[in-house]
């Protein structure tokens, strides 16, 4: 994984495991690699990973078995997703408004655009 400099590294790993999770990569009450392996995997330091558990098990996306590891909650998902999309409407969409009014960019442009990506996915 690259990390860039825009935000905490944990913060970072947190996200990637949430979309893990919204990929299906790990479902409801599937367990999720220990710490100590995603540390490995994405060559980090232990405590960083530990900081990133820690930040998806607050906000209930995962939670701990003692001595089993790890967990996905069965509202990880939906979790996810609203907290996704709040941010996505309050941070990204006014920037990108304000870029297509910059642009002289309307609606309709984007989606034209949007409609010959989803042609292309096919």
């Amino acid at each position: 994984m690259t990390f860039t400099n825009d935000k905490p590294i944990y913060l970072q790993m947190a996200d990637r495991l949430a979309d893990e999770i919204l990929a299906g990569t790990y479902a409801a009450d599937d367990r999720i690699p220990s710490v100590r392996e995603y540390a490995v995997l994405l060559q980090v330091n232990t405590n960083t990973a530990v900081k990133a558990y820690e930040e998806l098990a607050r906000a209930n996306i995962i939670y701990n078995k003692r001595g089993l590891g790890y967990f996905v909650a069965a509202s990880a998902r939906e979790q996810i997703l609203t907290a996704r999309r709040k941010e996505f409407r309050e941070r990204q969409l006014p920037e990108l408004f304000r870029q297509m009014r910059l642009l002289g960019l309307g609606i309709e442009d984007v989606v034209y655009t949007y409609t010959a990506l989803q042609r292309e996915e096919k």
